[in-house]
């Protein structure tokens, strides 16, 4: 398979689905469109040994133009350029003086999947502080709902990415069950602060208590999240846009395909 290298900052932003494109001067790779492509985060990038798998781009597209055709629009898509001449100054001093206005520059817009961890619980890293990303979704509400969380450490590495089928259930319940599953996986892991983020509002405001939890159905699972933030020493609720809140929502998205896919494929006739 396909490698592609990156800078930390990116492969960062690509893991907090924030971005899902990069570009590419001299693509000796020859990458085009429904090319899947490992992707490598080098967070030291005169060390080999700290760079890391960080998941899969599939390509979506890719567009080749000069440089000195770059619009605003791809500006503001790689947000780590201000204007046309840093992006040629950026390029000639990676890959030397030759590079002119005249030079093909491909943008390349990908899915990103990262790679999900299956770690046994005598193997799991102990860390002291956890960022959580958790998110639940139900087709129907109620429905087939299923529940996902994404665990970092402190520097960004994915440590767990989960999706988990629930069943019939509403879709607070499967954000709540996210929430929950998630904090369980961070006491494992012996994280003693925890920062939570989430798209529901309701949740997040109902965890911190600025809503009340009107629904009876929710008093049991609420409770025993309260009890759980118990066992850190501080844990912290922070409501994103869903944007901001890709992973968790993929993690939800393919378990619940995974699951009715099985239960619709047909059966063997023999």
């Amino acid at each position: 398979m396909k490698k592609l290298k990156l800078n930390h900052d990116l492969a960062e932003s690509i893991v907090r689905g924030l971005t899902s494109s990069t570009w590419r001067l001299f693509d000796d790779k020859d990458l085009t469109v429904n090319d899947q492509v490992v992707l490598i985060d080098k967070v030291n990038p005169r060390d080999p040994r700290s760079w890391i798998e960080i998941g899969i781009a599939t390509i979506d597209s890719v567009i080749q133009k000069r440089l000195g055709d770059i619009t605003q629009k791809d500006l503001d898509e790689h947000k780590g350029f201000t204007s046309k001449g840093e992006i040629l100054n950026t390029c000639q001093k990676y890959y030397g003086p030759d590079v002119t206005w005249e030079t093909p520059i491909k943008f390349i817009h990908f899915k990103f999947s990262a790679i999900a961890q299956s770690i046994s619980a005598e193997k799991l890293p102990k860390v002291e502080k956890v960022i959580l990303y958790t998110d639940g979704g139900s087709r129907g509400n109620p429905g087939p709902s299923a529940s996902g969380y994404v665990i970092f450490d402190e520097n960004n590495k994915i440590l767990i990415n989960r999706g988990v089928y629930l069943g019939i259930t509403t879709n607070n319940q499967a954000e709540y069950t996210a929430l929950k599953l998630a904090l369980e996986e961070a006491k494992n892991l012996g994280a003693q602060e925890v920062s939570v983020y989430m798209d529901s509002l309701l949740v997040v405001n109902q965890m911190k208590g600025i809503f009340k939890v009107k629904n009876r159905d929710l008093w049991p699972i609420h409770d025993a999240i309260k009890q759980l933030c118990t066992q850190f020493k501080r844990v912290t609720f922070t409501q994103v846009p869903r944007e901001l809140n890709k992973l968790a929502d993929a993690a939800v998205n393919q378990a619940l395909d995974e699951k009715l896919n099985d239960d619709t494929s047909p059966g063997l006739i023999i």
